[in-house]
């Protein structure tokens, strides 16, 4: 943050150095460069362009794209009409400007007077296409941004073929933290599996600019993937660290007492590609904020408690049944009818299906039905794959869970060797730490200590389909940083199951 607001000011400076220097020479005292608000209206009045740019001036996140193209007619009015002069001018202010500004033979030409500049059609269609682009990048990175869900984590309340958009502003857009990028592509390159579509040449660091407001209870929140730093690029769906623990259990039954520790990862790095991503580059996913920072959440017997009451659940929320029948078939079109769309049979006269309360209600109903009964792993069958990933000390599942404290920033914890599981990750990947456990000691940044105070908030999401959501029971904590934006609104639903034919009952609908 101090590197990101020192760099910023001595940027700034130096493009009012410039512009001190262009105004001087465009007839204009240089001196009202330096007073806010009014030396928008100086230098429109120099590029000779309406009062009502000044509307756009005082949007934010626009008022960015405004500002280039004042720059760019700033530099027309210097003769500097090539391509790579207004690029350079645009993207680099803060040293063309003043190499400008102190350029002898630059004069300035009042717009009036400037000699007509014919663009070839190739120049026009560029010129359009870098507009588009510009405009476009500004909108989706801190303004709003269209997503499609790709699985069924959501559901129902977010189906699988949903096209939405995502407000930033809602909790404060980001500063993306690898800004030299392929535009619209997130992580990957068009046409490519593996090529990444960004430079880490240049990294910012992490700032968020303030938002309307902050994440609450149920809010349906996008986020880039926590665990999702390290990917097998053969395996992206999976989680990485899953990958690696099932080969460490796998090697460990096979060597046994010869099981040397990392060999699981090794072995993984050796058959796969494996390739880190920053925070911004991770994948997004979209899940309900459950717990928000100094909650305490529990589930038992499936039932989510927050702070010691039970929670509000979502309205469409489902979990996996086991549907009986006298062992004859359930009818593939009145199961269409009721919205089943995932699940199956498992033997004769057994199925299993996601399904909300009022689903597993009318199913019971049918003729040849003898039973409907939910799913539920009792408490204390471990789930391997569950966070905190220590069986010794947390025998925790998904339906039994917790309890458990969801960190906020400038709170401090007491570290243990039975609670470290929980915060290790915190503490070494996403606050930037050194975290070694030798003989017993935990050390932090090679100090020996039994403390540690949290520098950001974290959250608990969870997937409205309950049992077929790999949310945050599985890898932890979520960060404030990877936080991208609030789920607003739905505007398109395709029914991949149907040939993408259009959802209309699920079109252009509010997120809850």
């Amino acid at each position: 943050m101090n590197l990101y607001l020192i760099s910023s000011v001595v940027f700034l400076l130096l493009s009012l150095a410039g512009l001190y220097l262009l105004f001087n020479k465009s007839g204009q005292a240089g001196w009202k460069v330096l007073i806010p608000f009014y030396n928008f209206y100086i230098w429109l009045k120099i590029i000779k362009k309406p009062w009502w740019w000044y509307i756009f001036l005082l949007t934010p996140f626009i008022n960015v794209f405004v500002i280039m193209l004042m720059i760019v007619e700033l530099l027309k009015c210097f003769n500097k009409h090539g391509l790579l002069e207004q690029a350079v001018g645009v993207i680099f202010p803060y040293f063309y400007l003043p190499y400008l500004g102190l350029n002898k033979d630059a004069v300035y030409v009042h717009p009036d007077n400037r000699p007509l500049v014919k663009k070839s059609a190739g120049r026009e269609w560029l010129d359009a296409i870098i507009f588009a682009v510009i405009a476009a990048t500004i909108i989706r990175t801190f303004l709003i941004e269209a997503y499609t869900i790709p699985t069924s984590s959501m559901e129902k309340s977010l189906l699988v073929g949903d096209f939405l958009f995502v407000s930033k502003v809602t909790y404060g857009p980001k500063i993306p933290q690898t800004p030299i990028a392929f535009p619209f592509a997130h992580h990957t390159l068009p046409l490519t599996k593996t090529t990444k579509s960004y430079v880490e040449w240049i990294k910012l660091p992490f700032y968020r600019f303030p938002g309307f407001k902050s994440i609450k209870n149920n809010d349906v929140v996008v986020f880039n993937y926590p665990s999702g730093d390290t990917v097998v690029l053969e395996r992206q769906n999976e989680d990485y660290y899953q990958i690696v623990r099932d080969a460490e259990r796998e090697m460990k039954a096979y060597f046994g007492d010869q099981f040397a520790e990392g060999s699981g990862r090794d072995a993984v790095w050796k058959e796969y590609h494996v390739t880190a991503r920053p925070p911004d580059k991770r994948e997004n996913y979209i899940k309900r904020c459950v717990g928000i920072p100094g909650d305490e959440i529990r589930i038992v017997d499936r039932q989510l408690f927050v702070n010691g009451k039970k929670a509000e659940n979502p309205a469409n929320m489902q979990y996996n049944y086991d549907v009986y029948t006298d062992g004859t078939a359930l009818n593939p079109k009145s199961l269409e009818k009721l919205k089943i769309s995932e699940g199956g049979q498992i033997e004769a006269g057994l199925y299993v299906f996601p399904l909300s309360e009022d689903k597993a209600k009318q199913l019971a109903t049918w003729s040849n039905v003898r039973k409907v009964e939910v799913r539920n792993r009792p408490e204390g069958i471990v789930n391997l794959a569950i966070f905190p990933h220590d069986t010794a000390h947390y025998k925790w599942n998904e339906d039994n869970f917790g309890p458990l404290i969801i960190p906020r920033a400038g709170s401090t914890v007491t570290l243990t060797a039975e609670n470290i599981a929980l915060y290790k990750r915190i503490i070494d990947v996403y606050e930037y730490n050194d975290l070694e456990i030798r003989d017993g000691k935990i050390l932090i940044n090679g100090k020996e200590t039994n403390t540690y105070t949290f520098k950001q908030d974290y959250y608990w999401m969870m997937g409205d389909n309950r049992h077929n959501s790999a949310d945050s029971r599985f890898w932890g904590f979520v960060p404030s940083d990877h936080v991208v934006g609030s789920a607003v609104f739905v505007w398109l639903s395709l029914d991949k199951q149907h040939g993408n034919m259009p959802r209309w009952n699920k079109m252009f609908r509010v997120i809850r």
